[in-house]
């Protein structure tokens, strides 16, 4: 008997369940990766080449098995079960997006009765942590008691099957990307963070600091599993019970997302949804550009163009100024997160979007609004941050870095012509979070 294994956001043979059954139940296994054009295009070209890296290593484990990894192009729902019929089942581990549950199901359907499908990718299943009457969570601190005593089954280990596949087709090569890729990587990450994280809830908000996990895009590739991140990382300390704390909203984001499905273009508050927003393309260009005026804003979205990452704490103050300050729909931000970050997760990019914004689950108050300056100052205290991605600033020390037309003197003295070299500020912030209030006051009303 043989097994077909389909692998998405799972990139990884160890404790992998729908791996560890298809081996356990069949005596030969293949392992298949599908190119969806869908979602390739919808990605941009560091997180493309971050998955392809991925694609050779996980490729790199199935051959020290004997096998390989099988890769095709198209769409799943045609592909997979023209391959399936040469198997008698199909397993993969489910995601729960709205868009991957109507892939998954239009695979199910067209594959028939021998699909097996398990769950990998959270540390809890949505349907796994609910209220005392059976529906979910819609705020996180009671959800979170419940998701710290749900029970855990122990990993189920991999059978002895022969992992057999031939390639019809060669992983793309792109430009490497700039972390190690695979499951060796993630390994690798995790230990180097297992060393620093009992600082993690005083250091995790320092972008001049390098203090988190870097385990993000692990995660949404699947390259380690987020129940073996929980389970090395522990709750021995303070800053372990703070990481532990950030999958556990991981968690709630999926299950949000998977309960309310509309919530990738709606807000999740019904009191919220219908706020005028500004339309100012000029203003969504400076920020996407990061040329606004407000360096910690701008240091940040030029670190996601580089790098396809961007610090936690740094995401919010670049959201909140968009939101809050531009006035612009989260959606124009969420979709521009979405597709740049090589660590984008279509439930934690929304999820983490509308609780800017103050439309979402368990949201900050909608009068919670981010002082990018303020925030400036107290988390990157030196400007060390702001001075690595703008470096037209990199002559100026803190406090003129934060703010530099609130010191022009000492910026004109370390050489920085305000308006050439660097944009005054777009918006003045005090004004931008009278409208703003005054924004959201009528949308309730």
């Amino acid at each position: 008997m043989s097994s077909l294994v389909w692998f998405r956001r799972d990139l990884r043979i160890a404790n992998n369940p729908a791996w560890s059954a298809a081996t356990t139940d069949h005596e030969q296994v293949t392992a298949l990766f599908v190119l969806d054009r869908r979602l390739l295009g919808a990605a941009g070209s560091l997180r493309r080449n971050m998955l392809f890296d991925n694609l050779h290593a996980l490729d790199a484990e199935i051959r020290g098995l004997g096998g390989s990894l099988m890769v095709e192009t198209g769409d799943p729902a045609t592909v997979v079960p023209a391959i399936a019929v040469r198997h008698d089942a199909v397993y993969w581990n489910r995601d729960y997006t709205p868009f991957s549950r109507q892939r998954d199901a239009a695979v199910a359907t067209a594959t028939g009765p021998v699909v097996e499908v398990a769950d990998g990718n959270v540390v809890h299943a949505p349907e796994t942590v609910m209220t005392g009457g059976g529906t979910p969570y819609r705020v996180f601190t009671p959800y979170y008691r419940t998701w710290g005593r749900a029970p855990i089954e122990p990993w189920p280990q991999p059978g002895e099957a022969t992992v057999t596949g031939h390639r019809r087709m060669e992983i793309p090569k792109m430009q490497s990307a700039s972390m190690v890729a695979g499951a060796l990587g993630a390994l690798n990450r995790m230990q180097r963070f297992l060393e620093i994280v009992d600082s993690y809830a005083e250091d995790r908000d320092r972008p001049d600091l390098d203090r988190t996990s870097h385990l993000s895009a692990d995660l949404k590739f699947g390259t380690v599993a987020a129940r073996t991140v929980a389970e090395q990382v522990g709750t021995a300390t303070a800053g372990r019970r703070a990481f532990v704390r950030q999958l556990a909203w991981r968690d709630f984001y999926a299950q949000v997302l998977f309960h309310a499905p509309h919530t990738t273009d709606h807000a999740f508050r019904q009191d919220l949804g219908s706020i005028v927003w500004a339309d100012d393309d000029r203003a969504v260009r400076a920020w996407k550009d990061g040329r606004t005026g407000y360096p910690i804003v701008d240091a940040g979205m030029r670190q996601l163009r580089a790098e396809g990452w961007m610090h936690g704490r740094v995401r919010m103050i670049a959201a909140s100024f968009l939101v809050k300050d531009l006035g612009i729909d989260w959606r124009v931000g969420e979709r521009h997160f979405r597709r740049l970050l090589i660590d984008a997760d279509t439930a934690q990019n929304v999820g983490n979007w509308q609780w800017v914004a103050g439309t979402g689950a368990d949201a900050a108050p909608y009068f919670r609004i981010m002082n990018p300056v303020a925030q400036s100052r107290r988390f990157d205290p030196e400007g060390a941050y702001i001075r690595r991605h703008v470096p037209e600033l990199a002559s100026l020390d803190a406090p003129a870095v934060h703010a530099p037309w609130e010191r022009p003197l000492e910026t004109a003295a370390a050489g920085v012509d305000l308006g050439e070299d660097y944009p005054y500020p777009m918006i003045n912030h005090a004004e931008a979070r009278g409208v703003t209030l005054r924004r959201f006051e009528a949308a309730k009303a």
